[in-house]
C-alpha cells in the first residue's frame, strides 16, 4: 500500500493564540509537499470529519495532526487499523509552556512538525505477531487456598485448567488450621475454612484436571506455546497451555534460629504452626508435661521485623494469634491468654475481630518487647518484657509460650538467574562457555526447581529482595519478568486467605488479559495493546549476546551458536534488546534506528546563533513524557530550545542516536527516565539504569570526538516531579552553555 500523508493543525485550546499556525503549515506545504488543513478544533465532531472525509475521498492513510499531546484524545483520532496517526505535541509541549507569538516558540512547533512527519515517513503499521497454534488453557501450579481458588476462577470463566500439587492432596495449609479468623461481615467470631468444599467443587469441575503428586520437570516456549514436561511419581507427561499461575505458597521461618525466645532450647515453646496442629487435635497442653495448658502465652513478631531474621512484617500474625487465643479460651474457658506485641496489626476491617478478643476476660494484651525466657523446675516459664505500657519490666509465668513465626516464600533457596544457577553448579562463571554449558547439561540438577523454565536467563522467575517474586509493586503487581506467569498468593508476598483469595482473581485476570491479547498478536502491559514486535537482521549479528543479557523479560533465548532466538510472546515491546545492539540490527515497524534517527535529523539547528542552541531530549513515555505534559497544562515554563522525542523506554535509547545527535550539531542531549534501585518504578524494570550504564561508556565516545562528556545526561524522574521539569531542563541547558556551541555544527 503506498502511503499517502495529510497533515492537520488545530488552532484551538490556545495554540492558535501562541503560534502561528499559517506559517507551521508552510512546513508541511513546502518543505514536505504534502497536504495541510486548519481547523479551529480538531477534536469536534466537525474536526474528525474533515480528515475522516480526506481519508475516504483523497485516500490518506497517514494522519500527521498537530495540536495536542498523543497521550489525550487518542481514541477521538482513532481511524481504524489501516490508517497510522502520528501526533505532533504543540499544545502541551508548547502553545501551553511558552510565551505566545515568540520566535523561539515559533521555532519548537515547527521542529516538533517536522519530526512527526518524518516518522510518518519511515512508520510502517504494524500487523501483530502470529505464529503457530495457541492456547488457551491455564495452568495453576500449586493446590493451596490460592491455587483452588485460581482454577475455579479461571474454569468459571469459561478456560480450561490444570492445576497441579506437587503433595498427595489438595488444600495446602489451610486444610491443616482448625478455624480461621473471619474475613466475612461482621468480623467478629472465628469460622470454618471451607476448604473441603472447595478441593470438591475443584475435583468435580469438568473444565478442570487436577494433577496431585505432580511436579514441574520443565517449562519450555512462552505464552500460549507454553510445553510443561510433568514429573507424575516418576513418570513424565507432556502438555501445552497458555499461561501459569505460580500459587506455590510459602513455608514458615525456621524458628530453630529463634533460640534466645527458647525454640529448641525448651519443649513448651512452641510455633503458631505447632499450636495449630495442637488445636485441631482437640486439646492445648504442655508438651513437656502433657498436662492443659492454663496459661498460654503469644509473641509477637518472633524473629520478624529483624534485621538477622526476616526484615519484614509477615501481616496475618496478630490476627492469628488473637485466633489461637481465642481457641485457648472456646477449649478451655478458665485458662487465660497473653498477647505480648510491638504493634498491634489488625487493619480494615479486622478492627473488630480485634475488639471482640479485647472484650474477653481471659485474653490480656500489652505491647512491650520480650528480653528473654526461662525454664522453672516444672517446666513452666518465666517471660520478660521491658518496654511495656506501663514503662515497667513484667515477668508472666505460662504453661505455654507460643512463637508467632513468619511466612518465606516458596521461591527461597531457588537459584533463579543464570549467574545463581552458575554458581549452584560449584562453578565461578570465569570458566570457558563450553564448560560451563557441559556441566549444566551434564551434571544432575542440585536443587529442585518449581518451573524449570528452560530460559536462558534463568530456570525460575525473578526474585526481588526477600526471595519475593520480581514485579512492579506499584503499576502490576501480579505481573512476573516472565510475561504469562502470574504470581499470587503467599508466594508473591506474604497475607492472609482473603488476600490470597483476592491475589489468585487479579492472577486470573491477568493471565486471561495475556493469551487473548497475544492471541490477536498485541502485547501486555505496560504497552497493552501494541501490535509491533522486534525484527532482527541477523545476517550481521555478532552474537555479542547482550540483547538476550538485558532483555528485562527473558523474550530472547540463544541457538548453539550464540545467535538470539525470539520468543515474541514474550516480548513487552520496551525496545530494550535495540538500545542494547551495537550493530543496530534490532528494530521494530514503527519504532527502529532509522525513525529516530529521521526525527533527529529532522530538527533545525542554526547554525551560526549562539542564542539557539538545540538539545534534544529523550523522554519515557510512561513517566517522563507524561509529565511534561502535566508541567505544560500547570503552565510551567522552560526553556524552548529543547526538543523532545517520546521513547518507549530509556533502555531503547541506543548510544548511536546521542553520538548522531551530537555529530551533526545538536549541543546537547538530556535523557529523562524512570527512577531505578531497591524501590524502582521503571515500567520495564530496568530501562533507567541499564541507559545509566550505558551513558559510562558514550564518555570515552564523546571525548573520542573531542566533544566534553557533560553534553549529554541523565536525570531520573518521577510523573509527579512536572513542577521539578523546568529547572532540571533550564540548569541542563545553562550548563550546555557554559561549555559553548557544539563545534560540529554547520558539518
Amino acid at each position: 500500500m503506498d502511503k499517502k500523508i495529510g497533515v492537520y493543525i488545530c488552532k484551538g485550546c490556545g495554540i492558535g493564540d501562541a503560534i502561528n499556525v499559517e506559517k507551521l503549515a508552510q512546513i508541511a506545504t513546502e518543505e514536505y509537499k504534502l497536504p495541510c488543513k486548519i481547523h479551529d478544533n480538531l477534536c469536534s465532531e466537525a474536526g474528525v470529519n474533515l480528515i475522516k472525509s480526506d481519508i475516504e475521498g483523497e485516500g490518506i492513510n497517514t494522519v500527521v495532526i498537530a495540536a495536542c499531546s498523543h497521550r489525550v484524545n487518542w481514541d477521538v483520532f482513532n481511524f481504524g487499523p489501516n490508517v497510522w496517526v502520528e501526533r505532533a505535541n504543540i499544545r502541551e509541549q508548547v502553545a501551553w509552556c511558552q510565551p505566545p507569538n515568540n520566535d523561539f516558540t515559533q521555532e519548537m512547533a515547527e521542529d516538533y512538525l517536522r519530526m512527526a512527519i518524518a516518522k510518518a515517513e519511515k512508520v510502517t503499521i504494524p500487523t501483530g505477531y502470529k505464529e503457530g497454534e495457541y492456547n488457551k488453557t491455564i495452568l495453576v501450579v500449586g493446590g493451596g487456598i490460592t491455587g483452588l481458588t485460581a482454577a475455579l476462577e479461571g474454569a468459571n470463566a469459561g478456560y480450561d485448567v490444570v492445576l497441579t500439587e506437587k503433595e498427595a492432596e489438595l488444600g495446602g495449609w489451610v486444610r491443616k488450621w482448625w478455624k480461621i479468623y473471619p474475613y466475612q461481615p461482621p468480623y467478629k467470631e472465628l469460622q470454618d475454612s471451607g476448604i473441603e468444599e472447595k478441593i470438591k467443587v475443584v475435583n468435580d469441575h469438568p473444565k478442570i484436571t487436577v494433577y496431585t503428586s505432580t511436579k514441574i520437570k520443565k517449562t519450555e516456549g512462552q505464552p500460549g506455546q507454553f510445553k510443561i514436561t510433568l514429573d507424575r511419581a516418576g513418570k513424565e507427561e507432556q502438555i501445552t497451555v497458555g499461561s501459569i499461575i505460580l500459587a506455590v505458597g510459602w513455608k514458615p521461618y525456621d524458628a530453630t534460629k529463634l533460640e534466645h525466645l527458647g525454640y529448641g532450647k525448651y519443649k513448651n515453646v512452641i510455633t503458631n504452626i505447632e499450636m495449630e496442629e495442637m488445636a485441631r487435635n482437640g486439646q492445648i497442653v504442655s508438651p513437656a508435661t502433657g498436662q492443659p495448658a492454663q496459661n498460654v502465652a503469644f509473641i509477637q513478631c518472633a524473629g520478624q521485623r529483624d534485621p538477622d531474621h526476616l526484615p519484614y512484617c509477615s501481616s496475618y500474625c496478630c490476627l492469628v494469634s488473637l485466633k489461637q487465643a481465642m481457641y485457648v479460651r472456646q477449649l478451655n474457658p478458665d485458662a487465660k491468654t497473653y498477647i505480648f506485641y510491638r504493634d498491634m496489626r489488625t487493619p480494615g476491617q479486622y478492627e473488630e475481630f480485634y475488639k471482640n478478643a479485647q472484650n474477653d476476660v481471659g485474653i490480656f494484651l500489652t505491647k512491650g518487647e520480650v528480653v528473654g525466657i526461662t525454664e522453672n523446675e516444672d517446666k513452666t516459664l518465666n517471660i520478660e518484657v521491658e518496654n511495656t505500657l506501663l514503662g515497667e519490666k513484667i515477668v508472666v509465668k505460662a504453661d505455654l509460650v507460643v512463637l508467632a513465626i513468619g511466612m518465606v516464600s516458596n521461591m527461597e533457596g531457588i537459584p533463579t538467574t543464570r549467574d545463581e544457577v552458575i554458581k549452584a553448579y560449584g562453578l565461578t562463571g570465569q570458566e570457558e562457555p563450553e564448560v560451563i554449558e557441559k556441566t549444566i547439561r551434564e551434571t544432575p540438577q542440585p536443587w529442585e526447581g518449581i518451573l524449570n523454565l528452560a530460559y536462558r536467563q534463568g530456570p525460575e522467575v525473578p526474585l526481588l529482595k526477600y526471595s519475593l517474586p520480581d514485579s512492579n509493586f506499584i503499576c502490576f503487581p501480579y505481573e512476573s519478568r516472565r510475561t504469562g506467569i502470574y504470581p499470587a498468593g503467599c508466594v508473591r508476598q506474604p497475607q492472609d486467605i482473603e488476600a490470597c483469595m483476592r491475589d489468585a482473581r487479579g492472577a486470573v485476570l491477568k493471565a486471561i488479559q495475556c493469551m487473548e491479547m497475544e492471541s490477536r498478536g498485541e502485547t501486555v502491559h505496560p504497552r497493552s495493546g501494541d501490535l509491533s514486535y522486534p525484527e532482527f537482521f541477523f545476517q550481521r549479528c555478532t552474537q555479542c549476546k547482550r540483547c538476550t543479557q538485558e532483555c528485562p523479560f527473558g523474550a530472547l533465548d540463544e541457538d548453539e551458536k550464540g545467535t538470539p532466538k525470539p520468543n515474541y510472546f514474550r516480548c513487552r515491546r520496551c525496545g530494550t534488546c535495540m538500545g542494547a545492539c551495537p550493530e543496530r540490527i534490532i528494530g521494530f515497524q514503527n519504532y527502529n534506528v532509522d525513525i529516530i534517527s529521521s526525527m533527529i535529523k529532522a530538527i533545525s539547528v542554526p547554525e551560526d546563533d549562539e542564542e539557539k542552541l538545540r538539545i534534544l531530549c529523550f523522554a519515557c513515555e510512561n513517566d517522563a513524557y507524561p509529565a511534561l505534559d502535566m508541567a505544560g497544562i500547570n503552565h510551567l515554563q522552560y526553556s524552548p530550545l529543547i526538543r523532545v522525542i517520546p521513547v518507549r523506554c530509556l533502555g531503547s535509547v541506543n548510544l548511536v542516536f546521542i553520538s548522531d545527535a551530537l555529530s551533526r550539531g545538536i549541543d546537547g542531549v538530556l535523557l529523562l527516565g524512570c527512577k531505578y534501585g531497591d524501590d524502582y518504578q521503571c515500567h520495564f524494570i530496568r530501562g533507567s539504569e541499564l541507559a545509566n550504564y550505558r551513558m559510562g561508556k558514550l564518555a570515552e565516545t564523546l571525548n573520542n570526538l573531542g566533544l566534553e562528556a557533560e553534553r549529554a545526561q541523565l536525570v531520573q524522574v518521577a510523573i509527579t516531579d512536572y513542577d521539578k521539569l523546568p529547572k532540571i531542563i533550564n540548569d541542563f541547558i545553562e550548563k550546555v552553555k557554559e561549555i559553548g556551541p557544539n563545534p560540529f555544527k554547520g558539518w
